[in-house]
């Protein structure tokens, strides 16, 4: 599992795109995402690095737990 601390999310709807972003990167499995604490829980061989740019690419400021 990998956990990945995320800036910038306002609200549910920033959840979603977090989430989307995730799920959409080779080697998830699931992807958890919450609000409160701003956080992330992966499961799956997806490159750490990968899951962080992703994340950025939707605007938010990720890095690993």
């Amino acid at each position: 599992m990998v956990q990945i601390s995320i800036e910038g999310m306002t609200c549910n709807h920033c959840v979603g795109h977090v989430k989307k972003a995730l799920l959409a990167v080779p080697g998830v499995q699931s992807a958890e995402v919450t609000l409160q604490p701003q956080q992330a829980q992966v499961q799956g061989e997806a490159d750490p690095k990968a899951l962080i740019a992703a994340i950025e690419e939707e605007g938010y400021a990720a890095k690993l737990a």
